[in-house]
């Protein structure tokens, strides 16, 4: 099992380098985010949000309110100076998924959607994840498992993963 200070530990390390090392792919964030029923008036909570590399998104679609939550220390402080936002602490590459969906899908308001989202695929993923952060990632979980965990607490709305992007979408009842 990953230590979780061993995870904070390697993104504090990355954090402010992160936002020069970010690929950004306009088009598939704006599905990521479609997908997820973002949109004007929403209340959004960000979990592994990073340095808030998506707040901007989210702010230009006009949306009620934005929390970010990232286990690093520091990539929160860095989207706190960009984005005043509050914060919690929360593990991004979890080991226990379907306690985490389940604590977030409690969290939900009716008609609230929970989204698991990558700009790549989960083959691109997994693969720069095997590499400097092999110690601290358990590797993505494929959709249709991740579906399978997230059915169990909402309804699923939407499973994308292609050569593009990875996303699961759940919307509580």
């Amino acid at each position: 099992m990953i230590e979780t200070k061993e995870v904070i530990d390697f993104f504090d390390r990355h954090a402010d380098s992160w936002d020069a090392e970010m690929v950004r792919n306009d088009a598939i964030i704006h599905t990521i985010l479609d997908n997820a029923g973002v949109v004007e008036g929403k209340d959004i909570l960000d979990v592994a949000c990073g340095t808030g590399v998506l707040i901007p998104d989210y702010l230009e679609r006009k949306v009620a309110s934005v929390t970010g939550i990232d286990i690093s220390p520091r990539m929160a402080e860095i989207a706190k100076t960009k984005f005043p936002q509050p914060e919690v602490t929360i593990l991004p590459h979890f080991p226990r998924p379907e306690r985490l969906i389940e604590r977030l899908a409690g969290l939900l308001w009716p008609g609230g959607v929970l989204t698991i989202a990558h700009g790549m695929s989960q083959e691109k993923i997994d693969a720069r994840h095997h590499g400097a952060a092999s110690h601290v990632s358990n590797g993505l979980m494929d959709a249709e498992s991740l579906s399978a965990i997230m059915a169990r607490h909402l309804r699923v709305s939407c499973v994308v993963s292609d050569e593009r992007m990875y996303q699961v979408c759940g919307v509580k009842e």
